[in-house]
Order: C-alpha cells, then structure tokens, then sequence
C-alpha cells in the first residue's frame, strides 16, 4: 500500500473550490481495504511509511487479522518515498499494489516500477489517472489479482506515458500529460490559470474529467483503451498564435472557463515532438 498523505491538500483549496480528503477519511478507506484484502485470504500487507501513518492507522482495528509491514526505508517526505516504495516492492515479489493519492502519486509509483498492477485510488484532485474506488472494492480486486483469481489480461491496461528528452537526454515521464508553462516556478504543479499555458500533450483525453485532459476531450475523446495521444496549442499566448476555436472547460474545481485553442491534432504512438522554450 502506497498512502499520499499530502494528496487533495494544494493550492487549489484556496484558488478553486478543491475537495479536501481529510487523513482520518483515507484512513477509513485504508481500513475498508484491508478487510477487502483480509476477506480474500490476504494475509501479510507491505506499505510505504508516511508521516500521517496512514496505513498503520487503518492497521490498528480489532478486526483485522493480516499482518503488516512497514518498508524499512528513510521517510524524507517527498516524491522520492514513493518512487523509492514501488523499487523496494518490486524487488520484493509484491504482486499488486493499492495507491491513495492522485496523478501525481501514481506517476511516482510507475516512475518506480512499471510491472506491478496499481488499483488506484483517487483522493487527489483533477484526477484522471486514478478513479473514485471505494475502499473495500480496491482490497477485493488487489486481493484477487495477488491469488490468482483474476486474469490480469483481462481486468487491466497497461497506461501509456508521456517520456520527456532534453538535449536527447531522457528527462521524465507523466501518465496523463505534460504542460509547457511560463511559470519561472514549479511549486505544486497546479493549474487553474490557463494563461500561463501554452502547449499542452495528453496521453488521455478525458470529456468527463476536470483540467487539461477535459480541455482535450472537447477536441477529440480519448481513452486509456485508445492507442497513441493528443496534442494542442493555447490560442492567444502570442500574436503569431490566434485562436482557432474555443472550448467551454472545467480546469479546476468549480472554475469552468472558455479556453481558446490555436492548434490540435492526434499523435501517434511513439511520435517524438519538439518543443522550444519560450
């Protein structure tokens, strides 16, 4: 288990209208997981060390019989842990592994390892990467893939990924998308004023999510399913670059807003794009 105790807490709580999952509410959905992971015949958990203990918390009921492990690794609190956590379990045997947290968390977990099966959990936000599981389903499900109960062929798809090159150097990845921004600062890597945006590339273009995927599913619906990914340019981010169209988007929690789009098209898969700094 792969707990984010910082998921749903940016910025986006005071500059949109962002949930907020509350750690005792991760907590109950841990504990829902565990007994889903117990009625299964799960009898040993390994998990990641937070500083909320998360999954430690959920750990501590009467009910609850299967033992757990705590990864004997430093916790220093960042994105590294995570990606540090999925190295360890992968090189431990783990056989599925169940994340809290957002794109950013499962980005960390296959940044880490790109073999074991993530049911992931949203508790982030702008989530498209993760779905909104309940608890106890999500122990069901990774308790089954683990014994062998489900085909994993058949209950799983293996997510596409951005790969990002600088000088020919490989850089970073994302599951979901990349965003070229003015910004001088990265910070929490949350958006909410499209201004700052100029291009944008999606693995996922997703009508029914919120941020840069939903812009792209008003251009052309696409799928985890649906091979290769999409490209578009912000209209009006300079005088060379009009817009084209218009989009009516929700880019954060309740802030749905016209964004103008200069240029889109499909890519294909393995298409490598080249970008200049501006």
């Amino acid at each position: 288990m792969i707990a984010n105790p910082a998921a749903s807490k940016d910025i986006r709580r005071l500059v949109a209208q962002g949930r907020v999952v509350p750690d005792w509410e991760k907590v109950n959905i841990l504990k829902r997981a565990l007994r889903g992971l117990q009625a299964v015949g799960i009898d040993r958990v390994v998990a990641m060390p937070d500083s909320s203990h998360l999954v430690g918390r959920a750990r501590d009921d009467a009910s609850l019989t299967l033992g757990l492990e705590s990864l004997d690794m430093p916790a220093l609190y960042s994105e590294g842990d995570t990606i540090k956590a999925a190295q360890m379990m992968e090189a431990m045997g783990v056989g599925c592994v169940i994340t809290l947290g957002g794109d950013g968390t499962n980005r960390a977990v296959a940044k880490g390892s790109s073999s074991i099966p993530i049911v992931a959990v949203s508790t982030g936000t702008n989530n498209v990467f993760p779905t909104m599981v309940e608890g106890t389903l999500a122990g069901l499900a990774a308790g089954l893939v683990v014994q062998g109960g489900l085909e994993l062929s058949e209950v799983s798809v293996i997510s596409k990924m951005l790969e990002i090159y600088i000088d020919g150097q490989y850089e970073d990845m994302a599951l979901v998308d990349v965003a070229l921004s003015r910004e001088r600062f990265v910070a929490t890597r949350a958006i909410w004023d499209m201004s700052t945006i100029y291009e944008v590339f999606l693995t996922r273009a997703e009508p029914s999510s919120i941020g840069l995927s939903s812009i792209g599913g008003r251009l052309q619906p696409l799928s985890l399913e649906d091979s290769g990914g999409l490209y578009y340019r912000i209209g009006g981010s300079d005088r060379n670059h009009e817009a084209a169209k218009q989009v009516l988007s929700p880019i954060a929690p309740g802030i749905v807003t016209p964004v103008p789009i200069a240029d889109w098209r499909l890519l294909p898969e393995g298409e490598r794009v080249p970008v200049e700094p501006r």
